[in-house]
């Protein structure tokens, strides 16, 4: 699989799902502005998807915001299994404190397994979670404060996206997600 499919394939996950279903008020900004690195790990095992996750942990808070605010890193073949990549989680928090990086850069996790503890596996809920390929999302700390302003409207923004799930239903989001015919 090239990197360039990998990435069209999330470009098109990200302006469908996220930005289309309006999952993330803060995604239309940065994804319009270009402004979201992809990077494709080659990684095929945890310590290999690590040092690619440290290498850009190290690299977004030394880039300009200008030119990079957030970084996906999307790793294909490595993690596929949903509770190895959630136990993998905790390595990446991990690092992040082991960096000094806590209060500068924040992980949200996509996988397209993802399951909320508790929740059913066909629970429409996953979905707000659920990406073509396992990624981790690196975002900046300031660049979330600063879009957010108001803390309730965060909180708010995952009981609004299992209420918009749940009104398109499981039929609908899988139409949604489908990747387009070749």
């Amino acid at each position: 699989m090239e990197d360039e499919t990998v990435i069209d394939r999330t470009r098109r996950w990200i302006a469908t799902m996220v930005i289309g279903l309006n999952l993330c008020p803060f995604a239309r900004k940065v994804f319009e502005g270009d402004t979201i690195r992809y990077v494709v790990s080659a990684a095929t095992d945890e310590a290999a998807l690590l040092a690619d996750l440290t290498r850009e942990m190290k690299a977004l808070p030394c880039t300009p915001i200008a030119e990079v605010e957030t970084t996906l890193v999307i790793h294909p073949h490595v993690l596929a299994d949903f509770l190895d990549y959630n136990d993998f989680l905790d390595l990446a928090e991990e690092r992040l404190e082991a960096l000094g990086l806590e209060g500068v850069l924040q992980i949200a996790s996509f996988h397209p397994a993802y399951r909320f503890a508790d929740v059913d596996a066909d629970a429409v809920e996953n979905y707000t979670n659920r990406s073509p390929y396992p990624m981790l999302h690196l975002l900046r700390e300031d660049s979330v404060s600063a879009v957010s302003g108001d803390s309730d409207e965060l909180l708010a923004i995952p009981r609004r996206n299992i209420e918009t799930l749940r009104a398109l239903g499981r039929e609908k989001i899988l139409e949604t997600v489908k990747p387009p015919a070749r």
